[in-house]
C-alpha cells in the first residue's frame, strides 16, 4: 500500500511517541473548516468514490504519514488482537491485503464474527478484513485521518444513472486526481467531514470535465443539493460498490513513497509543465498518458457509445499485438532448437567415429591387454590375501571373548563374607556412637568387641586368598587388550544387550566366513582352469612334437575361461575392497562395545578387590596397634591440671599487679616486671591450650575411626562437646584472663574487645546468649568453622581462633583475627582500590562464597564492613552473627551508598538464598567499580548497570549477578572471564605506590597510638565506662 511512508531510521526511533504526533494532532485542529471560509488547500489525490466525490491528501503531511507508517510498523506485529466488540469510533491498525503493511482503519460494518468492513483512514479506501488483521494501537496513534473526503462543488450524480456510466465517472475522475497535486478552493463543510470546494489542476477546473463528460451534472442549490444527494444515496452500498470494482491503483504501486518522490514527477511519470506549453501556445491541460485509464480526451463530445467502440478496437488490436508477439517468440524458439539439434547431431557424429576408430586399434591388441589387466588383478589379490584380514571378520573381537571367557576374574569368596562381616561392624559403631545410656553402651561394646574379632577373622582369610591371585598380570593384560581394541575401533557406543549382541556377532561372522570361504574357492578352480589351458595348447604350438593334434581336441573355448577367471578375480578383489555396510558396522561397534564393557567391568571388580584389600592390610594394622595400646586419657588431664594451675597463677599475678598500681608508693620496677610475667603466665596458657587441643583431635580420631564410645565412657572431659564444634570450643579459656581494651569505634551493637595473644592482635566479640540460643550459636559457628577447615587461607573466609563460653554471666565470646581498617567500608572512605586490585579482592570474596554455599551455608548479611581488602589484594568474607538464623540476618536493611544490598525477591518475603548472596556481591562489585557515581534504580530497586562506562567482562558479570541470577552459582563467578588476569607482573605505578607506602605509614602510626593509648589504660592515666 503506497502511504507515502519511509521506514524509520535509528534517530528518529529513539524519539518519544507522545512528542512525535502531538504535531499531527495540533495540524488536524487546526485545518478544521467552518460555512462561508474561501480557504486554498494543496492536495494529492489517493481515493475515488464516485464521479463527484474523492478522497485527498494534505501535501504538507507528508511527513506525518511516514511517521505514521513507521510507527505502525514497529507497534502492530506485536499488538494485541481485538477482544469483544469493535468500538466504531475507535481507531485500529488493520493489515493491508494487497502489501501486507499496516495502516490505520475505521469499522465501517461488521459484516460476520470473524469479517468486518474497514476504511483505511488515511488514504480513504475500504477493504474486507479478517478480525484476526485488526489490532489495538496505542492513544498516540488515535487522531484523526490524515486523509479528507471532497465532493466537487456546486456538482451532483444524476439520477437514474447505470452501473457501467458511473464506473467510468469514478474512473474518469481518478484519472484526473490520483497522485495529481491538485489546487482545492474550500467552500464549506458539511456536517458529515466532507469538505465541499473547486478542485483545479493547473488552468483546468477539474468539476468543469466531469460535467462535461456527462458523468455529474450542476445542481442549482450546491449545498443543499449536495446534502440531499449524500442522504439519498446508500454508504454501505457505495462501500460495497468500490470494493467490487478494481484494486485501487495506490494498492498497486511498487514506489510506497508518494510524498517523498522528486516534484516534477508522479509515480515515474513527467507531469506537465503548464507555464512551458502556455508559452509554446498549445494550452494542453492533461496529456494523454494521464489520460489514458478510460481513454477519455479532454474536451471532447463523442458519445459513450463511440467511446466503448473505440475502447473495444483498442482491446482487439493489444490483443492481436500478443498473439503476434508469442507466435514470433514461439518461432525463434523453434529455430534456436533445430540449430542445437543440428550442432549435437555433428557432435555423435564425430564422436562414433573416434569410437569406431579407437575400436579398431584396440581389437589388434585386445588378447594381450586383457592378459595384461587379469594379471595386474592376480596381482593385486595377491597382495590382499597377504594382509591379514581380522578386522573385517572381527578376528580381534573373537580373540578377545575367548581371553575374557577362558581367563575371566571372579569375586574372591571370602570378600563376600568380608563385606557382610564389616557391614555388621560399621552399624554396630554407629549404634555405640548414638547411645546415651553407660550400661547399654558397655552392652553394644561387648556386643562390637566379638564383631571385631569377626572381621579380623575375615580380614585375615580375604587377604590370604588375595595373595595368591594374579591380579596385576591379570589387569595389565586387561589394559593392553583394551589399549589394543581402542586403537583400532576408537570410542565405544552406548551399552546394549550383551547376549543378543554377542550372538549376532557369531552368526554375522559365520556367514562372512562361509562366503569368503566360497568365493576363494571359485577363484582358485578358475585360476587352475586357466593354467591347465595353458600348459595343453604348449603341445599344439610345439613343433618338435610330432604327435599330429587338432586344435578342437587342445584348444578348449579361452574367451569363456577368460570370462570366468575374470569374474571370479573381481568378486573376490570386491568383496575383499568394499567398504563394510552400515548393518556390517553396526555388528562389529556393538560387538566392540561389549567387549570394553567386559573388560572395564572386570577391570573395575579387580579395582574393588585391590581397594578392599588395601583397606583390610590397613584395618590389621590399626586394629592391632588399637588392641594392644588402649588410649589413655593421662595426658589430656594432665594439661587441663596444668592449665588449672597457670590460670591460677595468671589470675594471682592481675591482683597483684592491681594491688601494687592502687598503692601511693608503687614501685615502677616492680610494676614492670609483674607485668612480663603476666605475659609469659598468659602466652603459656594459650600454649597449653593450643596443646589441649591437639589431644582433643587425637581424640576425635580415634572416636571417628575405632572407639566411639569415648565420649560416653569419659564425659568429665568434655570431648564431645569440642566434637559438636567442629574443634572451635574450648572449656579453659575465660575472659577475665585476657588483656582485652574496648572497641567502642568498631561496633555499638555488642561488646567487641582487642587483645594480643602470642605477639598477634586479636578481636572478641560477644554474644548474649541463654540455654536456648547457646546450641544454636555452637551449631552456626561450628559449620562456618568447619567450611573454612576444608581449604584454611585459601576458602576465602575469616577464620575462626577460639569460641568459649563466659561461667559468671551469660556471654558467649567468639575469637578472631584483627584486621586494622582493612574492611572495604574504611578503605573506599580513606584509599579506594583501583578496578585491578577491586577484581583481585572481589575473586577472593567469590572464593568465599563458594566455600559457604557449598557447605549449604548462606551468608545473608554480605555488605562493605564485613568483607576484607588484605594488602588490597586478597579479599576474605567475615563472619556474621550466629545468634540470628538467616531471615533474621537478612532482615536488616543493610546499605551500599544508596543501594539496598537486600535482594528483591527477599523483600518480597521470599527466603534467603545462595542467590541473595550473589546479589549482594554484585551490588559491592558495582560499588567498587563506579565508586563516587550515583545509581539509577528501577522500581524494585534493583540499580540500572549500562549507565555506567564498564569493560564488556565486567559489565556482563554485573548483569548475569543482578539481572539474571537463577542459574549463576559462585564457583561460575570465580570463573567470569573478567577474574582471568593475565600472568604476570602488571605495570608498576609509581605515584600509586606512594600513596599506599603514605597510607601504609599512616596506619602504622595509629596502630602505634593504640599501643600508647593500651599502655596509659593501664597506667591508670584513661578510663573506659
Amino acid at each position: 500500500m503506497a502511504q507515502g511512508v519511509v521506514r524509520r531510521g535509528p534517530e528518529e526511533s529513539q524519539r518519544p511517541k507522545l512528542a512525535r504526533f502531538s504535531g499531527i494532532a495540533q495540524m488536524d485542529e487546526d485545518t478544521h473548516y467552518n460555512k462561508g471560509t474561501d480557504k486554498v488547500e494543496d492536495v494529492v489525490g489517493s481515493h475515488v468514490e464516485d464521479a463527484v466525490t474523492f478522497w485527498a491528501q494534505n501535501i504538507s503531511r507528508n511527513k506525518d504519514i511516514m511517521k505514521i507508517g513507521c510507527s505502525l510498523s514497529e507497534v502492530c506485529p506485536n499488538a494485541n488482537s481485538v477482544f469483544g466488540n469493535f468500538d466504531l469510533k475507535k481507531i485500529y491498525g488493520g493489515l493491508f491485503s494487497e502489501d501486507k503493511c499496516w495502516y490505520r482503519c475505521k469499522i465501517l460494518k461488521i459484516i460476520s464474527d470473524e469479517k468486518c468492513l474497514v476504511r483505511y483512514i488515511d488514504y480513504g479506501n475500504t477493504e474486507i478484513l479478517n478480525r484476526s488483521d485488526i489490532v489495538e494501537i496505542p492513544l498516540d496513534l488515535q487522531f484523526s485521518s490524515v486523509a479528507k473526503k471532497y465532493r466537487l462543488w456546486g456538482l451532483q450524480i444524476p439520477s437514474g444513472q447505470e452501473v457501467t456510466q458511473f464506473d467510468q465517472g469514478r474512473t474518469f475522475l481518478g484519472s484526473l486526481i490520483f497522485e495529481k497535486e491538485i489546487k482545492m478552493r474550500i467552500k464549506t463543510t458539511n456536517q458529515d467531514g466532507t469538505v465541499i470546494a473547486q478542485a483545479e489542476y493547473g488552468t483546468v477546473d477539474i468539476g468543469e470535465e466531469v460535467a462535461k463528460k456527462g458523468f455529474a451534472e450542476k445542481c442549482k442549490l450546491p449545498s443543499s443539493t449536495n446534502i440531499s444527494e449524500e442522504k439519498k444515496t446508500d454508504p454501505g452500498q457505495l462501500v460495497l460498490r468500490n470494493l467490487k470494482g478494481p484494486t485501487p491503483l495506490w494498492g498497486q504501486r511498487s514506489n510506497q513513497s508518494t510524498f517523498s518522490r522528486p516534484k516534477g514527477r508522479l509515480n515515474g511519470r513527467q507531469t506537465l509543465d503548464l507555464k512551458d506549453e502556455n508559452d509554446a501556445g498549445n494550452h494542453v491541460p492533461f496529456s494523454k498518458e494521464c489520460l489514458a485509464i478510460g481513454d477519455f480526451n479532454l474536451g471532447s463530445n463523442v458519445s459513450l457509445a463511440k467511446i466503448k467502440q473505440d475502447q473495444k478496437l483498442i482491446e482487439e488490436n493489444e490483443k492481436l499485438k500478443t498473439e503476434k508477439e508469442v507466435l514470433l517468440k514461439s518461432y525463434k524458439a523453434l529455430e534456436s532448437k533445430v540449430e542445437q539439434t543440428a550442432q549435437e547431431l555433428q557432435q555423435e557424429k564425430a564422436t562414433v567415429m573416434d569410437l569406431t576408430k579407437h575400436l579398431k586399434s584396440t581389437l589388434k591388441t585386445h588378447v594381450g591387454t586383457r592378459m595384461k589387466n587379469l594379471a595386474a588383478k592376480i596381482e593385486r589379490l595377491k597382495e590382499i590375501r597377504r594382509v591379514n584380514i581380522s578386522v573385517r571378520l572381527g578376528n580381534d573381537l573373537s580373540d578377545a571373548i575367548q581371553v575374557l571367557d577362558e581367563e575371566r576374574f571372579t569375586t574372591p569368596v571370602s570378600l563376600n563374607e568380608l563385606e557382610i562381616i564389616w557391614a555388621e561392624y560399621n552399624l554396630a559403631q554407629e549404634k555405640i556412637k548414638s547411645c546415651q545410656n553407660v550400661n547399654e553402651g558397655n552392652i553394644l561394646i561387648a556386643r562390637r568387641n566379638e564383631v571385631q574379632q569377626k572381621l579380623c577373622t575375615a580380614v585375615e582369610v580375604f587377604i590370604l586368598e588375595v595373595d595368591e591371585l594374579p591380579l596385576n598380570k591379570r589387569l595389565e593384560t586387561l589394559q593392553d587388550l583394551s589399549t589394543s581394541l581402542e586403537a583400532v575401533y576408537g570410542q565405544a557406543s552406548e551399552e546394549t544387550n550383551s547376549e543378543e549382541v554377542l550372538k549376532k556377532f557369531y552368526n554375522w561372522k559365520c556367514d562372512k566366513k562361509e562366503e569368503f570361504t566360497s568365493v576363494r574357492s571359485e577363484t582358485e578352480v578358475s585360476l587352475q582352469r586357466l593354467v591347465a589351458w595353458f600348459q595343453s595348447t604348449l603341445k599344439a604350438f610345439d613343433l618338435s612334437v610330432e604327435e599330429s593334434l587338432t586344435s578342437e581336441d587342445t584348444i578348449d573355448n579361452i574367451d569363456e575361461i577368460l570370462e570366468k577367471t575374470e569374474s571370479s578375480v573381481c568378486k573376490e578383489l570386491e568383496i575383499s575392497l568394499i567398504e563394510q555396510g552400515d548393518a556390517d558396522k553396526e555388528i562389529i561397534l556393538n560387538t566392540y562395545s561389549q567387549v570394553l564393557q567386559k573388560i572395564h567391568s572386570e577391570e573395575r571388580l579387580i579395582a574393588t578387590v585391590q581397594s578392599k584389600y588395601k583397606n583390610s592390610i590397613e584395618f590389621k594394622k590399626q586394629i592391632i596397634e588399637c588392641l594392644n595400646k588402649s588410649p589413655s586419657l593421662d595426658h589430656l588431664l594432665s594439661i587441663k591440671k596444668t592449665l588449672k594451675s597457670l590460670k591460677a597463677r595468671l589470675r594471682w599475678k592481675l591482683v597483684e599487679k592491681n594491688n601494687l598500681e592502687e598503692s601511693d608508693d608503687h614501685d615502677g620496677s616492680e610494676i614492670e616486671k609483674i607485668k612480663q610475667e603476666i605475659t609469659q603466665l598468659r602466652n603459656s596458657v594459650f600454649q597449653e591450650i593450643y596443646r589441649e587441643r591437639e589431644e582433643y583431635e587425637k581424640l576425635n580420631n580415634l572416636v571417628q575411626k575405632w572407639l566411639p564410645e569415648l565420649p560416653l565412657l569419659h564425659p568429665e572431659i568434655g570431648l564431645l562437646k569440642y566434637m559438636n564444634s567442629g574443634g572451635l570450643l574450648t572449656m579453659s579459656l575465660e575472659r577475665d584472663l585476657l588483656d582485652a581494651e574496648p572497641m567502642k569505634e568498631l561496633s555499638s551493637k555488642r561488646p567487641l574487645v582487642c587483645s594480643e595473644v602470642n605477639g598477634k592482635i586479636i578481636l572478641l566479640k560477644g554474644y548474649s546468649v541463654d540455654v536456648d540460643t547457646e546450641a544454636s550459636v555452637i551449631q552456626r559457628a561450628a559449620a562456618y568453622h568447619r567450611a573454612w577447615r576444608e581449604a584454611k587461607e585459601e576458602s576465602g573466609l575469616l577464620p575462626l581462633i577460639f569460641l568459649f563460653l563466659c561461667k559468671s554471666d551469660p556471654m558467649a565470646y567468639l575469637m578472631v583475627p584483627y584486621y586494622p581498617r582493612a574492611n572495604l567500608g574504611s578503605i573506599q572512605a580513606s584509599m579506594p582500590l583501583t578496578l585491578e586490585e577491586a577484581l583481585k579482592v572481589m575473586k577472593g570474596v567469590a572464593q568465599g562464597l563458594h566455600t559457604l554455599h557449598k557447605a549449604d551455608i548462606i551468608h545473608g548479611s554480605l555488605h562493605q564492613n564485613n568483607v576484607f581488602a588484605l594488602n588490597r589484594e586478597q579479599g576474605i568474607v567475615g563472619d556474621f552473627d550466629f545468634t540470628k538464623s538467616v531471615s533474621q540476618r537478612t532482615s536488616v536493611n543493610m546499605m551500599v551508598g544508596d543501594l539496598s544490598l537486600i535482594a528483591p525477591e527477599v523483600k518480597m518475603g521470599k527466603p534467603a538464598s545462595p542467590s541473595s548472596d550473589l546479589y549482594a556481591y554484585g551490588c559491592i562489585l558495582l560499588w567498587l567499580s563506579v565508586q563516587n557515581q550515583e545509581f539509577e534504580t528501577n522500581e524494585d530497586g534493583i540499580p540500572k548497570v549500562d549507565q555506567f562506562r564498564l569493560g564488556d567482562n565486567v559489565k556482563s558479570l554485573l548483569c548475569s549477578l543482578i539481572y539474571c541470577r537463577s542459574s549463576m552459582t559462585a564457583e561460575q563467578v570465580l570463573n567470569a572471564e573478567c577474574f582471568l588476569l593475565p600472568k604476570g607482573k602488571s605495570t608498576p605505578n609509581p605515584e600509586k605506590d606512594i600513596k599506599y607506602t603514605q597510607h601504609k605509614e599512616e596506619e602504622e602510626l595509629k596502630l602505634e597510638n593504640l599501643d600508647k593509648y593500651k599502655e596509659k589504660t593501664r597506667s591508670g592515666e584513661a578510663n573506659f565506662d
